[in-house]
């Protein structure tokens, strides 16, 4: 019985890409998934050079020349994946909006992570809004991304205590530790699931 095929990862960013070098350097030999595309809408995101290291392929789309049109803007990022095979996309840092349009192209196939412990504190300031809140802990989730936003169901959580004179910066900096941690587990899991519902 022949080894089944990896599942092609794509994974979207628009800065330095800390998540997504830990997901590149989690898919090693015996992963079920292997990264075929690192892609942001920023040309000077830091991170494509990281990942051009790597030996991982990379691209962009710059948002800025399509204006409103985001219809325009996602059919120009999704070319760009179908040509790369890209089967699971990884939001890592991608900061678009992206509509129902795109999400519903890669449906029950697209992760991203986000710096609460969802369903609380959707979108942005989560940090921010978790102390002013009085939290006792704080944390970050991997879910599957749907239409609605930093919605959909969840693979992991991971929290952290919120400690006395925390600011938002310093909470960042220890829930990003889990972050760091739990999308490769996610991905790892994510991917294994699929592989199994793939006929051999």
């Amino acid at each position: 019985m022949s080894a089944q095929p990896k599942i092609k990862v794509a994974i979207l960013i628009s800065g330095g890409g800390s998540n997504m070098l830990k997901l590149l350097d989690s898919m090693g030999a015996d992963h079920p998934a292997e990264a075929c595309l690192v892609m942001s809408n920023k040309e000077n995101a830091g991170g494509l050079v990281k990942a051009a290291e790597r030996g991982i392929a990379t691209d962009f789309v710059d948002h800025k020349p399509f204006g409103e049109d985001r219809a325009a803007f996602e059919d120009a990022l999704i070319a760009k994946l179908d040509a790369a095979g890209a089967e699971v996309v990884c939001l890592a840092g991608f900061m678009r909006v992206l509509t129902p349009h795109f999400i519903n192209r890669f449906e029950g196939r697209m992760l991203n992570v986000h710096p609460s412990l969802l369903p609380k504190y959707k979108g942005l300031h989560t940090h921010k809004r978790a102390i002013e809140a009085g939290d006792s802990e704080a944390g970050c989730t991997v879910h599957v991304a749907t239409a609605k936003l930093d919605d959909g169901p969840i693979i992991a959580q991971a929290s952290v205590p919120i400690l006395e004179g925390d600011t938002p910066d310093t909470l960042a900096a220890r829930v990003l530790i889990e972050e760091h941690r739990i999308y490769p587990e996610a991905l790892l899991s994510f991917t294994r699931d699929l592989q199994g519902k793939t006929p051999s």
